[in-house]
């Protein structure tokens, strides 16, 4: 899954060239860079192979998230719709910029539920948050419909999803805005880092002032610049957008590699007794990270983990029902609005009603739900080796 498993020469090369220079800063130093520009490169990069009008790299995630929903306006009172499944960083950026995030359940593709979107809305509702989670995607035709019938905006949060499609367009690039993560275990890694994607040149310009403190980077240099609004410390540095440089253009390999390996070991769980899997709303859209799989209750679910801890082969399984940072039945820091500075009322409110909502959907999905990280690095031999042992275990656990 991680492109840091193939890091090498390209990666070493891309950053010399920074390291030549010693320019590490993405902005101004035009003279002494000697037209090495890594930030640029990337996102001229993924521009090109993802099909977005524009593309703004950010230094994480988490910043990028925040910049889309600043950028399209989302505010201090606005309610954005997101799954009480993904990661903490989802409801962070929401919080970040004074809104309130209103979390519903998902279905069986682990996505935001179109159904459950329609009966959050309120007239406070302001955007609709699909988390394309380990790998695949929400049913986007079902909430654009939405958007559409209700004029919201619709950001994808695409961190996890990096080269899956839906219907033959990049994920992230479907929305009004669409966000990648380049942590280190993402399918392509910076060490650190993110990007905000759209095909609106507003959301653009506003985003690239808005990860430089406000700078509309019309100046001849940074202190002629004019600052139209304000903005903060969002810039990736040049060598991080480096490291992302060579790993883009592994991207095909690592995809490629995915789908067999994921392919591999599912032949091998088809045959377990009551194993089941989600549902890929575009099948021809998978990035293929992860294979996640389910079995038909919560006390065979938690068994077979037992299981596979007993075999040494519990890691890179994920019970995500159990894991303190992907699923709201852990996210205690939420619900009790533990804030190092204090939230604004609407946040406070809705946040700790939390409390006392109930996520029946959700709990039946993710209580008989593990998914299994696939690794860029694992032969076909090995697959085979491994698919062999996982069945195994599961047939004799769920006997």
């Amino acid at each position: 899954m991680p492109g840091f498993e193939f890091f090498g020469e390209e990666e070493r090369k891309e950053v010399n060239d920074v390291l030549e220079t010693g320019i590490l800063m993405r902005y101004g130093f035009d003279g002494p860079r000697k037209g090495i520009w890594k930030s640029k490169e990337l996102e001229a990069a993924i521009c090109s192979r993802f099909g977005s009008d524009y593309a703004q790299l950010t230094s994480s995630g988490t910043a990028a998230l925040t910049t889309a929903m600043a950028a399209l306006g989302v505010g201090a009172g606005d309610e954005v719709i997101m799954p009480a499944f993904t990661f903490v960083a989802s409801f962070e950026a929401v919080l970040s910029v004074g809104a309130v995030p209103v979390l519903v359940d998902i279905d069986s593709s682990l996505t935001l539920s179109p159904e459950a979107v329609k009966a959050a809305i309120t007239s406070k509702t302001k955007c609709v948050m699909p988390v394309h989670m380990c790998g695949s995607m929400a049913d986007l035709d079902a909430l654009q419909a939405i958007c559409k019938e209700h004029k919201l905006i619709l950001l994808e949060d695409a961190c996890q999803s990096i080269g899956g499609t839906y219907k033959g367009k990049a994920l992230g690039t479907i929305g009004d805005a669409g966000t990648f993560s380049f942590d280190f275990v993402k399918t392509i890694t910076c060490g650190e880092g993110g990007v905000v994607m759209t095909n609106n040149k507003e959301v653009y310009i506003k985003s690239d002032a808005f990860t430089d403190h406000g700078h509309d980077h019309l100046g001849v240099d940074r202190g002629a610049d004019l600052h139209p609004f304000l903005g903060y410390n969002f810039r990736i540095s040049e060598l991080h957008a480096a490291v992302g440089l060579a790993q883009i253009k592994k991207l095909d390999t690592f995809l490629d590699l995915q789908k067999r390996n994921n392919q591999i070991l599912r032949s091998y769980m088809e045959q377990a007794p009551g194993v089941s899997f989600r549902t890929v709303p575009d099948p021809n859209g998978d990035s293929y990270s992860f294979l996640t799989w389910f079995l038909p209750t919560q006390a065979q679910t938690e068994k077979a983990i037992e299981a596979m801890k007993e075999a040494g082969i519990l890691a890179g399984n994920f019970y995500w029902f159990a894991n303190n940072w992907h699923y709201i039945r852990k996210w205690d820091h939420l619900k009790t609005a533990k804030s190092l500075y204090a939230l604004n009322q609407d946040q406070q409110n809705a946040i700790t009603a939390l409390q006392h909502n109930a996520f029946d959907k959700s709990d039946a999905i993710m209580s008989r739900c593990i998914s299994t990280a696939i690794s860029l690095t694992w032969t076909e031999e090995q697959m085979h080796e491994k698919g062999a042992k996982f069945l195994a275990v599961l047939k004799a656990s769920l006997s």
